[in-house]
């Protein structure tokens, strides 16, 4: 049985990162934040009315990975973000997200602090909307009664809290 691993946090606080390395360090695939391919491609930040085809093409995607997942899929973010930026940009989630947001389990969520350096990222966040996005995040678990793992420190405290919250050592593939 494959594990689902949400990875989430506000912009630049090494979430991608941590996935691509957990990735490694377990022999399996990481699926990556869309909403960044959505900007790139798009050439402009979402709109509200791009919420839902980001949350679900996000959740299609991971869908999708299971197929190719060995033990572990690693998620760099899922459609709660997407829901915490719509509280945050567009005042509130509509129906249609909330539900895909309840219906999209994860078996353990690791929240990446904000305690690396911060790098703007070509999104809107700024450092000071990173500890809200954040906050409402801590909201948005805690109401939805989600047990999660804080993940701190530098890539190896990181990696080593990770490999805790999965609950097994990690073996390295060569």
């Amino acid at each position: 049985m494959t594990r689902r691993v949400a990875i989430v946090g506000a912009a630049s606080a090494g979430k991608s990162t941590l996935a691509a390395r957990l990735a490694a360090h377990y022999g399996t695939v990481w699926v990556p934040e869309y909403l960044r391919e959505f900007v790139e491609t798009q050439g402009r930040m979402p709109a509200a009315d791009d919420q839902i085809v980001i949350a679900r093409t996000q959740a299609a995607r991971e869908q999708a990975a299971l197929a190719q997942a060995c033990g572990y899929l690693f998620c760099d973010t899922t459609p709660l973000m997407t829901a915490v930026y719509s509280r945050h940009y567009f005042g509130g989630i509509d129906d249609e997200l909330e539900q895909l947001v309840r219906r999209c389990r994860y078996d353990i969520t690791l929240v990446c602090a904000s305690d690396i350096p911060w790098e703007p990222d070509g999104m809107r966040e700024t450092l000071d909307q990173c500890g809200v996005i954040a906050g409402l995040l801590f909201e948005e678990l805690e109401r939805r009664n989600i047990p999660y793992t804080l993940v701190a420190g530098d890539a190896a405290q990181r990696l080593l809290k990770a490999e805790q919250a999965l609950g097994k050592p990690a073996t390295l593939r060569t």
